[in-house]
């Protein structure tokens, strides 16, 4: 399994880097928000292998910042809860608006490693290999793409874009999280994403009579789920 990257949303500081501590040991790519609102803007600008959420937050509680991320993000991320409480009609609420798992504190280190791990490979395993959108199919096993069933040749940044514009659809992706999800921390310093998303309209759209990639003003891009069904 490939180093995950996880957006740790704990507002003790003390906590938060005993965690780190642990988690980074195995090589694992950690993003951090100390609030709920600043944690729910990062899990809608990124895109997180793992979420690891405390119900505890002081601005927002965890419950609705679990809740907005399910609802509202890009695409399915896993979050594991980390709280005290730990009676049956606690946990019921967080998994009944989408949770993927509970740990309760106190709790050993070493445990919260083998649930990360275990709640990643899962979330990898029920996602499908095969997205189908209209006429759009896309193999992420293989990572090839057909448009009616004509194959598209597509470079290798163009491929990961329109899997992730996949992924999200119908939602829109913003620029943001597109970013990040290429080029992680390390952005180019020119607007690389504008040629790319060029270069994959004239592959996606151009041979086609009906266009699929749409720009959403001030936001991102977007898979027209609807043109792709009508053709």
């Amino acid at each position: 399994m490939r180093p995950l990257k996880i957006l740790l949303i704990e507002d003790n500081p003390s906590i938060a880097r005993q965690l780190a501590e642990f988690l980074e040991i195995e090589g694992w790519q950690m993003d951090f928000a100390h609030r709920g609102r600043q944690g729910l803007h990062l899990a809608l600008e990124q895109i997180f292998d793992l979420i690891i959420l405390d119900l505890g937050l002081p601005d927002m509680d965890g419950l609705k910042v679990c809740e907005k991320i399910k609802t509202q993000a890009a695409v399915n991320m896993p979050i594991l809860m980390l709280t005290a409480r730990d009676s049956i009609a606690d946990k019921e609420s967080g998994f009944g608006i989408g949770a993927d798992d509970y740990l309760c504190k106190p709790f050993e280190p070493r445990e919260l490693i083998l649930r990360c791990r275990a709640l990643a490979r899962r979330h990898q395993l029920h996602t499908s290999d095969e997205i189908q959108i209209g006429d759009l199919q896309i193999n992420q096993r293989q990572q090839t793409a057909y448009r009616d069933k004509q194959p598209l040749a597509l470079t290798t940044i163009g491929y990961r874009i329109l899997a992730l514009l996949a992924q999200a659809s119908p939602a829109p992706v913003s620029r943001s999280a597109i970013i990040h999800h290429i080029w992680g921390d390390e952005p180019p310093k020119t607007d690389a994403l504008k040629s790319h998303i060029y270069s994959l309209r004239q592959t996606l759209d151009k041979p086609f009579q009906v266009p699929m990639l749409k720009t959403i003003n001030n936001l991102g891009y977007q898979l027209d789920v609807a043109n792709a069904r009508n053709q």
